[in-house]
């Protein structure tokens, strides 16, 4: 099994993180060797589910943080091992998951092992299956097996940031937008009716929508409604009797589950909608004293998270959340994956001032 040194530097926690793969469903590697390194440290109490690591400090501290990230990829894509590059003077680590979220990872990491009086109680949680269904994410898991372990004053997800604070998440969802048709030869079409051609309006009103920028408790979020796949067709010489239109509707977090369902039924009228995923957002967090507190030990203007993450999680259970992480979310998932080390240097430094401040 890899070891882990928690006493080595941020960056190079990321190093040896990020060269231990774990895309979805084949995250045990990195589990075992997180849970080896942070169950030495007498101060945390350590707790495993399946590949989801949880260590606590139990200090009788008035406020506890949970400070949260997944340690599973998307696939590689000739992108490991990791190297350092210079890029108009400025020093990266490049590869898969140094964005997303190795980075945010190895710093909360080093913290964990280093904190052991910290000025509130802190629940680390590192959680596998987070870039598939949400049914298999590990925080699904845990809220099911372990609901007590989410108990907390506020909540931090290191997911990428570009190390500023982005309060919230949009929420999503997902829905089939389905026309239907008739079976026939291609050479005597006028006797079926075809399915893709009863699309064309759905693409049309697509097209045509125009979507809100949406104030929420001083940040503004920005809504989208687009075509994500289409499928359909039977062979080269049959005309369709089915076509798919899967729609992707990223919603303000203002907007319930119920009503952004209500909406997207309203945008496709009188067609056959099927909603398949359907993940409610999260307001900003930031008017708690203690994510007061926390953005004056970090600084910077927060901003909104246009795109969904797990702090809708804690927000659901009644828990502020914010993203806080180094790298730059426009390179997450991308085959040039890098993070800034200088990014990696700022988040250690923010949270641990804050962290430990009097």
């Amino acid at each position: 099994m890899p070891e882990l040194d928690l006493t080595a530097s941020s960056l190079d926690l990321t190093r040896a993180i990020c060269d231990i793969p774990s895309v979805s469903g084949d995250e045990a590697t990195l589990a075992d060797a997180i849970a080896a390194a942070v169950g030495v440290h007498p101060h945390l109490e350590v707790y495993r589910d399946g590949d989801t690591v949880v260590a606590r400090t139990s200090l009788g501290r008035a406020q506890r943080v949970v400070i949260a990230g997944h340690i599973d990829t998307v696939p590689i894509n000739a992108n490991l091992p990791v190297r350092d590059i210079e890029n108009d003077g400025e020093h990266y680590l490049w590869g898969r998951g140094t964005v997303d979220m190795k980075a945010g990872v190895a710093v909360q990491l080093k913290l964990a092992a280093e904190l052991a009086a910290p000025r509130f109680d802190i629940t680390w949680m590192w959680y596998d299956h987070e870039e598939v269904d949400a049914d298999l994410n590990g925080l699904t898991r845990l809220a099911r097996t372990r609901p007590d372990l989410f108990a907390g004053d506020f909540a931090i997800l290191g997911e990428p940031s570009n190390g500023t604070v982005e309060g919230g998440c949009n929420g999503n969802l997902r829905a089939i937008v389905r026309t239907h048709g008739v079976r026939a030869h291609s050479a005597r079409a006028w006797i079926g009716a075809n399915a893709i051609h009863a699309a064309a309006p759905v693409l049309g009103r697509l097209a045509e929508y125009r979507p809100r920028d949406v104030a929420v408790d001083g940040l503004v979020y920005r809504e989208g409604l687009n075509a994500v796949r289409i499928l359909g067709g039977v062979a080269g010489n049959v005309i369709p009797d089915l076509c798919e239109v899967e729609v992707n509707f990223r919603f303000a977090p203002s907007r319930t589950p119920e009503e952004a369902e209500d909406h997207v039924r309203a945008v496709f009228d009188g067609f056959d909608v099927d909603v398949v995923d359907l993940a409610p957002g999260a307001r900003p967090g930031l008017d708690a004293p203690v994510a007061q507190d926390f953005l004056a030990a970090v600084g910077g203007e927060p901003r909104p998270k246009y795109g969904w993450t797990d702090v809708a999680r804690f927000s659901a259970m009644g828990v502020p959340a914010v993203n806080y992480g180094p790298g730059d979310p426009h390179l997450a998932h991308h085959d040039e994956e890098r993070v800034a080390v200088a990014q990696i240097d700022d988040v250690e430094r923010g949270l641990r001032a804050w962290l430990t401040s009097s």
